[in-house]
């Protein structure tokens, strides 16, 4: 009788046991209830209207931009451009009295820094530019650490200047204002003071010898134009499916956003190479300057707001180099997204404020140049459709519209997609890749518009010397030649987890679709966290 009362006790306990823990499991579940209803719920909805709001203003602008560049006039409509020469049949007195008959006196700048791979090809190819030799400056600035690359340049510049070439190699005692500091002091030599002109390439930059020829012509004869920009061209496209991505994006900004800005309001930012500027205008707006890590759209906004007109010329070609190796690519976007953010911090104000432009012109710059295109549209793809979507399966009262979800990033893919013919098959790639870049471009953002610990990072991209286009392209998985937690990125790999479970969540509880995306949307988070996406170092 004993034993049974004490079994009966102990059965007594574990039911009492489980009733308890069944109560304090359901009570927290009834607390997560409670505060998902009363908190996140309404803050994850606020988050997707804001997020479903800045959606629509990237379909306006695409479809604004998609309008402008497609019913573009040709620039030599719209501008004269008549080949120079002296005496020419094309030549008048206004070229006469504007002291620009025959042609025009040119300085070509290289900056460069360690540039072992290339800094033959920008050279030669600056010094192969069809332009009387007396009427051109070929100047190279070195800002090189490494003692066995400036005797390699040194020697470069030699060899040219022996073929008769003008070739000028200067060098700095220190590396204050990285490129903008270079490109500054190399204006101050005296022999600048004869030029009427500047061309300005990358190291990696090989213009034809016709460059000058077809692009000198809209400054000479064009007093109100002050740059005139070319396109790029890639010599590596094809080398993996990085740089395949990487060229559907730059096409993207050079046919439609370049195209028109040119045609509508004449602006647009200089791409820091392939351009060539009118010195006037450079001292006008007041020369270089190292306050962000864009210091070619600095000068471009400055200019801007001084009425100059820009021309975008399509049809001139200038050969380049992809950054292949994902590392280099990340730090190329962070300088490139954090400087655009930190300028827009810094001279937002100046543009409201001035005078010398019109409202439409100002509104342009503010808006659509700046806000949708340098900050709406980095915080889009990755708060909505990596952040906003994922975490809506996990909270059921917030529902995102199916117009937001599906019919606006569809609309937004195709007006890029109809300008990329060739290339329509990688849209799924370039979609799920340009969202896990949008993880770190949003960060870049931040740090330029609240100036943080990184604002002014300035790592040079990493050239490797790719000379051809007819290699096949690589499969999507590559293999660094590495070791896998040297090239491990943590918080790519995080992100994947957390795409992992809210897609599985879904699968398991939800009655939709959206757990496809969001396991793609994972898995290229994970690839690229983990290092297996472009090539290895050279």
């Amino acid at each position: 009788m004993a034993g049974e009362g004490a079994a009966a006790s102990a059965a007594a306990a574990e039911v009492a046991a489980d009733w308890r823990d069944g109560w304090r499991g359901g009570e927290l579940l009834g607390a997560w209830e409670a505060v998902r209803a009363g908190a996140v719920a309404p803050a994850l909805a606020a988050l997707s209207r804001v997020c479903l709001a800045m959606s629509a203003m990237l379909l306006v602008e695409a479809v604004f931009l998609a309008a402008a560049s497609h019913a573009r006039r040709r620039p030599e409509r719209r501008y004269r451009a008549d080949p120079l020469g002296g005496g020419g049949a094309h030549d008048d007195g206004e070229d006469e009295e504007a002291g620009l008959l025959g042609y025009p006196m040119v300085l070509v700048q290289i900056p460069m820094f360690n540039e072992r791979e290339v800094y033959k090809l920008s050279i030669g190819a600056a010094c192969g530019l069809s332009w009387p030799s007396d009427r051109i400056i070929v100047q190279v600035l070195d800002d090189s650490t490494d003692p066995t690359v400036k005797d390699l340049v040194e020697l470069e510049c030699k060899f040219w200047a022996n073929e008769g070439k003008n070739v000028k190699y200067e060098v700095r005692n220190t590396r204050e204002g990285y490129k903008a500091g270079a490109l500054k002091e190399g204006m101050l030599h005296a022999y600048v003071q004869r030029c009427d002109f500047l061309a300005v390439f990358d190291a990696d930059f090989q213009p034809e010898p016709d460059f000058l020829m077809r692009t000198i012509p809209y400054l000479a004869r064009n007093p109100q134009i002050s740059l005139v920009q070319a396109r790029w061209e890639f010599v590596n496209p094809n080398e993996c499916l990085m740089t395949r991505i990487q060229k559907m994006t730059l096409d993207y900004h050079f046919k439609v956003e370049q195209e028109a800005g040119s045609s509508t309001f004449a602006f647009f930012g200089f791409n820091g190479t392939a351009g060539v500027w009118r010195i006037s205008a450079i001292k006008e707006a007041g020369g270089w300057d190292d306050r962000t890590t864009v210091e070619d759209m600095d000068l471009a906004v400055r200019a801007g707001l001084k009425g100059w007109k820009f021309v975008y010329v399509g049809d001139v070609k200038v050969k380049s180099e992809l950054p292949s190796n994902l590392k280099a690519y990340r730090r190329q976007q962070h300088r490139w997204t954090c400087g655009a953010a930190n300028l827009f911090r810094k001279m937002g104000a100046e543009i409201l404020l001035t005078k010398e432009v019109s409202f439409w012109r100002k509104l342009y710059l503010l808006y659509s140049f700046f806000f949708v295109r340098k900050v709406v549209a980095h915080v889009v793809p990755f708060m909505l459709y990596c952040v906003v979507i994922p975490l809506s399966v996990l909270v059921p009262e917030v529902t995102i519209p199916v117009w937001g979800m599906v019919y606006i990033p569809t609309a937004i893919t195709l007006l890029y997609a109809i300008r990329n013919p060739s290339s329509i098959h990688f849209i799924p790639f370039w979609i799920l890749f340009e969202n896990v870049m949008s993880f770190h471009r949003t960060k870049a953002m931040f740090i330029g518009l609240l100036e943080l610990g990184s604002v002014n990072e300035w790592v040079v991209t990493e050239k490797l010397g790719s000379s051809t286009n007819t290699k096949p392209i690589s499969q999507i998985l590559e293999r660094p030649r590495c070791r896998f937690w040297d090239r491990w990125t943590m918080s790519e790999i995080l992100f994947a987890a957390f795409l992992f479970f809210c897609a599985t969540y879904n699968l398991v509880h939800g009655g939709d679709f959206e757990c496809i995306y969001i396991y793609l949307q994972a898995i290229t988070f994970l690839i690229v966290g983990t290092g297996f996406c472009g090539i290895s170092n050279s």
